[in-house]
């Protein structure tokens, strides 16, 4: 039964995020078509054709392998001088409707012949009456809309799965302390054996000070040494700095305040939970109650954007992180747990979710649904990095016409043209390369060094 759950729970994260897939290219397809571009082609997946059924003149399809999806422009590159008719607005075709190649320059180097190449396969796609239909013939603001509809979808999924997700159950990423006491220390151990069970005589002679005083679960605390309490971080701070010293505790135990006197013990526990730095510091015993920050659209939209910064952080530092992956899959090193994965650990993360006895329903729900949203939003922001042959290359691109053709206008010059992003293909198959061996890394770690559930 087990296996069958396992299998569930891989299922419904893979189809989780084929739809978001698709979904995304709906985000490219739906604007470019009210724009009044052609679509050709609308896939989920690469290689094979699985399954495609004609409508209009777009193929919709799936293909074998799930990795990615795209759908078809026409005319994402404009052709090149040697293909342009006199008026330098389109190509030139015979009579039969063939493009015709009025003058063949001599290519002399790789990255120029890559180029000629991609033309000649993108226009292949183009026929007679499509002139006024090419993508690289919008206007500079139909295309950024255009080519930022995909990482927007992906995006207001991951928001419409915070947003009930926040306002109903919490953010686990927004844990915030209470003034009530969850758990007491019962002995005093070292702070590197926390958490272990205390023995017979360690209870009886080496109490922790808030066992001793007699504090317990539940207890809310009003006053330190005649300071009111209103924040956890506060009383810790006073705890901390009161060293060995006496304190006076008023507590309130089911509606009524008492008073607890004791000696807090100077013991050396670490600086801070960023800092295992030892300090001498005063120490209590007490764990507080934590509660998961809630809030509707608008703190929904303000923990986004702090999730935008730590995704920033996390594309800035992925490639060292890809790298560490593929150091632990040949033995040099432990895989970080807080690492990125493949769509391949996502779904063994997915599965063992499910399958996991000790999870209630709810838990397990609202799991699923924060890995798929946090795999939306992830790739939302990577799609908008301006680097080809992502989407925020493309928009880079338009961008870049419009300030071009605004400078040119201020200084009263001839309209420069679109941009050829058709020359920057050379970066773009260097960062498509880059992002193929990262990919093989990341899924050859999710099978020989996978992250597993913590329990």
């Amino acid at each position: 039964m087990t296996a069958v759950f396992y299998t569930l729970g891989v299922l419904i994260f893979v189809v989780a995020i084929l739809a978001s897939i698709g979904l995304h290219e709906f985000g490219h397809m739906i604007p470019a078509k009210k724009f009044g571009g052609k679509v050709t082609q609308w896939f989920i997946g690469f290689g094979p054709t699985v399954w495609s059924k004609q409508i209009g003149e777009t193929e919709y399809g799936l293909k074998a392998i799930p990795l990615g999806g795209y759908v078809k422009i026409v005319g994402m590159l404009p052709p090149g001088a040697d293909e342009l008719d006199e008026d330098r607005d389109h190509p030139v075709y015979d009579e039969d409707g063939e493009r015709v190649v009025r003058v063949r320059k001599s290519n002399t180097g790789l990255f120029t012949q890559l180029i000629s190449d991609a033309r000649a396969a993108e226009w292949e796609h183009v026929k007679p009456g499509d002139e006024d239909r090419l993508f690289y013939k919008m206007a500079w603001w139909k295309k950024v809309i255009v080519m930022a509809g995909g990482p927007t979808v992906n995006i207001l999924i991951a928001f419409l799965i915070f947003l009930p997700v926040f306002a109903f159950y919490g953010n686990a990423g927004d844990l915030r302390t209470q003034t009530t006491v969850a758990e007491v220390a019962p002995c005093l151990v070292p702070a590197a054996e926390d958490g272990r069970a205390c023995s017979a005589e360690e209870l009886r002679d080496n109490p922790t000070p808030a066992a001793a005083a007699g504090i317990e679960p539940g207890d809310r605390f009003v006053s330190f040494n005649g300071t009111p309490v209103t924040t956890w971080d506060a009383l810790q701070r006073q705890v901390r700095a009161n060293d060995d010293g006496k304190a006076v505790i008023v507590l309130e135990r089911d509606g009524e305040q008492r008073t607890v006197t004791t000696n807090t013990t100077a013991q050396m526990r670490p600086t801070s939970m960023e800092d295992d730095t030892l300090t001498q510091v005063g120490f209590l015993g007490v764990v507080p109650e934590v509660e998961l920050g809630t809030g509707g659209p608008l703190y929904t939209l303000e923990q986004m954007g702090t999730m935008t910064v730590d995704s920033l952080h996390a594309l800035a530092t992925l490639p060292v992180k890809v790298w560490d992956v593929g150091q632990a899959i040949v033995g040099l090193e432990e895989r970080d747990p807080n690492g990125p994965v493949s769509i391949v650990g996502g779904g063994r993360l997915a599965g063992e979710t499910v399958a996991h006895d000790g999870f209630p329903v709810l838990e397990k729900t609202i799991f699923l649904l924060m890995l798929v949203a946090g795999f939306n939003f992830f790739i939302g922001m990577f799609n908008f990095v301006p680097l080809l042959p992502l989407d925020g290359g493309h928009i880079a691109g338009a961008l870049a016409e419009a300030v071009r053709r605004a400078a040119a206008r201020l200084r009263g010059r001839p309209d420069p043209g679109y941009v050829d992003v058709a020359k920057l293909l050379p970066v773009a198959y260097v960062v498509a390369s880059v992002l193929l061996v990262f990919g093989l890394v990341l899924i050859v770690g999710d099978l020989v060094v996978p992250l597993h559930l913590e329990s």
